[in-house]
């Protein structure tokens, strides 16, 4: 088994390369879908002022949800997948303190 820190070292590398190349992928699928649905490409620079301000604001919000989104479940099905051959969950996904039964009681 390797050290801690070279296993920290694989899987920060490992969710690296997985949260590319789902970024990568999401990327494709939406470029895709972007001219299924709207008859053209999409924008190559949403801040030029040449692109409609409706039109710049769509892309920004649906690519960067969707990206987003990929890249966040790439990562989480590399932790997994380092869990599962480790034994143990990744050094930086640390519990998070957000249990609720450990969440501070309501203010009223």
């Amino acid at each position: 088994m390797a050290s801690k820190d070279g296993s920290s070292k694989f899987y920060s590398a490992f969710s690296l390369a997985a949260a590319l190349g789902a970024a990568a992928v999401a990327k494709k699928g939406l470029n895709t879908s972007w001219r299924a649905a709207t008859g053209k490409n999409p924008p190559a620079n949403p801040a030029d002022p040449d692109v409609g301000l409706g039109e710049a604001v769509m892309w920004a919000a649906v690519s960067g949800t969707l990206i987003g989104v990929a890249r966040m479940l790439a990562t989480r099905r590399a932790a997994t997948y380092y869990a599962k051959s480790t034994g143990h969950l990744p050094p930086q996904l640390k519990k998070d303190g957000q249990d609720a039964d450990k969440a501070p009681a309501p203010q009223s």
